[in-house]
């Protein structure tokens, strides 16, 4: 029966993709040691299959955001979710380094289109004052609250299942996603027997347009042009920057600055993620009331911007303490301010290119990717180095300052920049 609210089931289904995907990523992370002895793999080849994934991921996310925007994000979706649903379920039958190698890149490929195809979702189902909340818990909420849930959902089903059976519930988890999806999730509120007529104006009347066609693209030059995007682009490579460095060697740092047992760094690391849940929420709430007030998206940048400058400011006591507790408090605030801008990056890529939202959001995951893949590595290669985190958590604070000013000083009314954008035709796309 059609609602008045069906737009949030459907915003509800995407924070659940993207929780499913982040953990899928991270499980084999939980496994290293099975695989290993299952396989034979060392350390330096485990390295190269983590690698393999980001290198999946960041190519294909650029190019899932123009499939999206061709043949709408159902479709990509749907596919997507199945292929690394499979990827994740034959981790355990990979039969060598060979085989992991080229599974985990699969992986990659798999999960790229979630975000830019959520992005699509949110543009095509949320009139302009809701779409910072949506995109908030999309990008922030389900990132930040998967690495929470995380690690012990992943390790009692290691317990319950064994290391095979892990991946294996896993893979069965996205395959129900697909079969809801299925049932529930439509391209644009038009095409669904669930939203009702009241919804549809109010999605349409806060558009201030009634399209529901699904814009195919017509020139992905003048997208590559866009000074706006390319500011989100580097802001999200920055963010990024500090993220990966913390995700992949936050338990290393307390472990080797401030002495803690691994039992113990599994406890404070829970910290700085619960911030980013915090963090992510209030930016969802901020950007929107913002835009409410003042009708101008410039106002998305400016939030960016500040939330980056308070970021990197909230490292540098870090770097002159030998504080577990301030360390921690500074660390937690530095990623809490982080969040705030983790949904409004895609809000400001629409904003950016608003006939192509999945394309662009797929162009900014990509500059998010390629941190990923980057991050870990100078991290690793300053502490080999220096034997301290000191230089790494330097760089994080420039890069974020840097990236910062860029977005508060030469970023235009992201309005006007696209309306003399080359358009795209409007031929629709969907199923």
């Amino acid at each position: 029966m059609p609602t008045t609210r069906f737009r949030w089931i459907t915003i509800g289904l995407v924070v659940s993709l993207i929780v499913i995907n982040y953990i899928d990523r991270s499980a084999v992370s939980f496994a290293v040691r099975p695989l290993q002895d299952e396989f034979g793999i060392s350390t330096t080849q485990y390295g190269a299959i983590s690698s393999a994934f980001a290198v999946g991921y960041m190519v294909f996310t650029f190019l899932s955001g123009f499939l999206v925007d061709r043949f709408g994000p159902r479709r990509v979706l749907l596919t997507a979710i199945v292929l690394f649903s499979l990827a994740t379920a034959l981790i355990p039958l990979a039969g060598g380094f060979a085989g992991l190698l080229l599974i985990r890149m699969v992986l990659g490929v798999g999960e790229a289109p979630a975000l830019p195809g959520a992005t699509r979702l949110v543009s095509s189902w949320l009139p302009p004052r809701e779409q910072g909340l949506a995109l908030s818990l999309i990008g922030g909420v389900a990132v930040s609250g998967s690495l929470l849930i995380g690690g012990p959902l992943l390790t009692q089903l290691i317990g319950l299942t064994g290391w095979r059976g892990m991946f294996w519930v896993m893979g069965c988890v996205g395959v129900v996603w697909a079969l809801l999806a299925f049932w529930l999730l439509r391209n644009t509120p038009g095409q669904s027997p669930y939203a009702g007529d009241r919804e549809r104006a109010h999605i349409a009347g806060g558009r201030g347009n009634t399209s529901d066609a699904l814009p195919r693209v017509a020139n992905q030059g003048g997208l590559l042009a866009n000074w706006n995007l390319w500011l989100v682009a580097i802001g999200f490579f920055s963010w990024g920057f500090m993220f990966w460095g913390f995700m992949f060697w936050l338990p290393e740092y307390f472990q080797r600055t401030h002495g803690l047992s691994i039992e113990s760094v599994g406890a404070f690391s829970i910290a700085p993620w619960a911030a980013g849940v915090l963090g992510a929420l209030l930016g969802g709430v901020l950007v929107d009331r913002r835009y409410a007030r003042t009708g101008n998206p410039r106002t998305r940048l400016t939030i960016i911007g500040c939330a980056m400058l308070a970021a990197g400011a909230a490292l540098i006591p870090v770097l002159t303490t030998s504080s577990l507790t301030v360390a921690l408090i500074f660390i937690s605030i530095g990623v809490g301010c982080g969040f705030i801008t983790a949904g409004i990056w895609f809000v400001a890529a629409i904003d950016a290119a608003p006939g192509r939202p999945a394309s662009a959001a797929g162009f900014v995951d990509a500059a998010f990717a390629l941190a990923g893949i980057i991050a870990p590595s100078i991290m690793g290669f300053v502490v080999d180095r220096t034997g301290t985190f000191t230089s790494g958590f330097v760089l994080m604070s420039c890069l974020a300052a840097a990236s910062a000013l860029l977005l508060l000083l030469t970023g235009t009314n992201p309005r006007q920049a696209a309306a003399t954008a080359p358009a795209p035709s409007n031929a629709a796309s969907g199923d």
